[in-house]
């Protein structure tokens, strides 16, 4: 599931401290932490310090919107009641195979995970997700550390910007070991 917490180093890292207002070194540490409980609590979102759909969309950050097999909340919910199935707001197998089955009818990567290039082409999301928020979703592939792809990263969603971009959260590392 595409969430940033306390021990995450990335690029999505470093969008989301300067979205907070805390210095974007790209390593999510106590300071962060603290700014984003902040934000959850002010904005009535579970203030857990971590950082997922609906903290994102809260946070007016579509572009780090990853909805995928474990992830939960009222954007699981929305994509759920667009795509004609239970909207229990937890998004699982079946969810996952609604998705799939949406991404090839639409010529898209059929890989059953919602992010901005799939999200983009569904009408009750499409406003959310612009072209410049499916643009900034993808980083080249040199954005992960030594310009190597991390370990479990998922591709890019097809009809995205031409290679070499990749998911932004291929980018995504531990830094406490």
């Amino acid at each position: 599931m595409a969430i940033l917490k306390r021990g995450l180093a990335g690029e999505p890292v470093k969008i989301l401290q300067t979205k907070l207002g805390v210095t974007a070194d790209g390593q999510f540490g106590p300071a962060t932490e603290e700014a984003l409980k902040a934000f959850q609590k002010q904005h009535g979102l579970s203030a857990d310090g971590i950082a997922g759909p609906d903290t994102f969309t809260a946070l007016g950050l579509p572009e780090l919107v990853l909805l995928t097999v474990g992830s939960k909340g009222e954007a699981v919910k929305k994509l759920q009641m667009a795509l004609g199935i239970t909207a229990d707001g937890a998004f699982g197998a079946g969810t996952a195979k609604a998705v799939k089955e949406f991404q090839e009818k639409n010529g898209l990567e059929a890989d059953g995970m919602a992010g901005p290039v799939t999200l983009s082409k569904i009408g009750s999301f499409a406003a959310d997700f612009s072209p410049e928020a499916v643009a900034k979703s993808q980083a080249s592939a040199s954005a992960a550390p030594g310009g190597t792809v991390s370990p479990g990263a998922r591709p890019a969603e097809a009809g995205a910007a031409a290679a070499p971009k990749k998911s932004i959260w291929q980018s995504i590392t531990e830094f406490f070991s």
